[in-house]
């Protein structure tokens, strides 16, 4: 391999792009004599048979994707150690370009951008493909959004964690690769990617292209946690008026923690969106039944599910007591009513924090696992500071209740 040569073919140029498994080149094919995008996977991963697995696997699968809004993977090899992807070159700016250059986007951009994104989903998940990290620097637009949705061309970037249904499963639970805030709860927890994510993760993406915002913030992995769980996100009205409350609705749907209640696909999700833009709500969700009513008022607690670290109170029943124990003297009970209660109620309080860190442990675990993070010595401090909080709030918890008492 000559100084900027790899595969005896590409001419590497200017660089791209570059994170934790690998970096993208734009190059010039010798062969066929067209600019194209060269990934190179990061030199102290090429030792190592996992990622060298993941990153073959990446072209063997993308490589069958041939649609408008999927960037198409041309060639891959392996030249002196270093193993590499071709794709073609696009000429355009990221979702995550487009929004730090010029912050909230039209509701008829954010949806356009949207619906070409779902096409490209649509397509990959039909092939038996989960993408498994959409997020804005993965979905490139061509023209737009000053030429107006007419003129844009959306394609799907980065299918590097991307695996097919119908293969064994390639990933250990926890084994999670993405950015955390757009990652659906389901990753979060370590399970099996399905469709259903990747619409999660898109309706994370419109949110923050109509809001440039995030539905849900944190300081820390734990904060975020805390808040996906307990809370729901705001509308997108709440942020910007001029988005159709319709669309706020359809967006919202997109965003809900169990996979059931979110759209059945893709396709769905864009028919919503371009309704949404309409007028036209989505049908039969909890999202419409809070916008239609023309309801925007601030994040609400979140009903509670199996998942939710707060489990809605049942009513105590009160127990009878035993014919022979009926004349026992009346204050002595209701004195020991408030240190019971008192007690339960430190118990909960307690699992609820204990489950609370749990989350946020898996989101960290699962994201060191995935990544080359695990060499990096300040993701490593932010994971054990997560851990110190979380302990550190059990205690001042347990201090607080059994002192009151």
């Amino acid at each position: 391999m000559s100084t900027g040569t790899i595969g005896e073919r590409y001419a590497l140029e200017d660089r791209l792009g570059s994170g934790g498994m690998s970096t993208v080149y734009r190059a010039t094919d010798r062969v066929l004599e067209r600019t194209v995008a060269v990934k190179v996977l990061a030199e102290h991963l090429s030792d190592d048979e996992k990622f060298v697995a993941r990153f073959r696997r990446e072209a063997l699968a993308v490589a069958k994707l041939v649609h408008p809004n999927i960037v198409q993977v041309y060639d891959t090899g392996v030249d002196a150690g270093r193993h590499f992807i071709v794709m073609e070159y696009v000429e355009g700016k990221s979702g995550a370009q487009l929004l730090q250059r010029d912050g909230a986007q039209r509701p008829g951009t954010a949806v356009e951008i949207a619906a070409q994104s779902c096409a490209g989903l649509d397509y990959a998940h039909r092939q038996g493909i989960i993408h498994r990290d959409v997020k804005p620097g993965n979905l490139m637009v061509i023209g737009g959004p000053a030429g107006g949705p007419p003129d844009m061309t959306v394609k799907l970037a980065d299918f590097g964690i991307a695996r097919a249904a119908e293969q064994t499963r390639l990933t250990q639970v926890g084994s999670v690769v993405g950015t955390a805030a757009y990652l659906s709860p389901e990753q979060s927890r370590g399970e099996e990617a399905t469709p259903g994510s990747d619409v999660y993760s898109l309706g994370v993406v419109v949110y923050q292209l109509l809001t440039a915002r995030l539905p849900y913030e944190g300081n820390s992995l734990a904060e975020l946690a805390i808040r996906r769980e307990n809370e729901r996100p705001l509308p997108p009205t709440s942020y910007e008026p001029d988005i159709p409350e319709a669309l706020s609705a359809a967006v919202l749907k997109a965003l809900e923690n169990e996979p059931e209640a979110r759209y059945e696909d893709a396709t769905a999700l864009a028919s919503a969106l371009r309704s949404g833009l309409s007028g036209i709500a989505p049908p039969d969700s909890e999202a419409t039944t809070r916008m239609v009513g023309g309801t925007t008022a601030a994040t609400r607690v979140a009903a509670a599910d199996p998942r939710t670290p707060t489990s809605p109170q049942r009513p105590v029943r009160p127990r009878r007591s035993p014919p022979a124990r009926a004349a026992a003297p009346l204050p002595r009970s209701r004195a020991a009513e408030p240190k019971k209660s008192a007690f339960s109620g430190l118990m909960k309080g307690i699992g609820a924090i204990i489950l609370i860190a749990v989350i946020a442990g898996l989101i960290a675990a699962a994201i060191l696992l995935a990544t080359d993070a695990g060499q990096n010595t300040d993701f490593g401090q932010l994971i054990q500071d997560t851990v110190d909080q979380s302990v550190d709030s059990i205690r001042q918890f347990i201090e607080d209740n059994t002192g009151s008492n």
